[in-house]
């Protein structure tokens, strides 16, 4: 019986340090989610954006680096960190997310052609500004969403 507690627990801890965030992005992240989001500053006006949406829930602008021809962000007004933090009252926000993202596309004329709607949660996927946003991409052939393996 010991032996077997021990396998478990030695089963868990293997586990938990294998699948959860580097103690640098815990921290990094941690300090960044006390701040004020960069996000959050472009919806109060205290940072300036190409906003090309707006209304009393989102908001959608240009970001600073783009990553294909048509790239633009949409943000809820509301923070949310990650989608891990989401909650049953989210619901109509994150659908007025897509919703906004096809008007988007069919105004940035490629809503026929092909467009990739991505978010990106926590260490790695690449998380860096720590409130809930959707990158809208297209306006050329984008490469694979990852890396294909054989």
């Amino acid at each position: 019986m010991k032996n077997t507690t021990f396998l478990i627990m030695l089963l868990f801890l293997t586990t938990k340090i294998c699948w959860s965030q580097s103690l640098e992005y815990q921290q990094k992240k941690a300090s960044k989610i006390e701040k004020s989001s960069v996000f959050t500053q472009i919806i109060n006006g205290e940072l300036k954006a190409t906003i090309v949406y707006e209304d009393e829930d989102i908001i959608a602008f240009v970001p600073l680096r783009l990553q294909a021809p048509v790239h633009l962000l949409i943000v809820p007004k509301k923070e949310v960190h990650t989608i891990n933090d989401i909650s049953e009252e989210d619901t109509l926000l994150l659908g007025k997310l897509f919703l906004v993202a096809k008007k988007l596309a069919k105004e940035q004329g490629i809503s026929e052609t092909g467009y990739r709607l991505s978010m990106n949660i926590n260490e790695d996927a690449g998380q860096s500004v720590f409130h809930l946003h959707m990158h809208l991409l297209g306006g050329k052939t984008l490469g694979p969403m990852v890396t294909q393996e054989d």
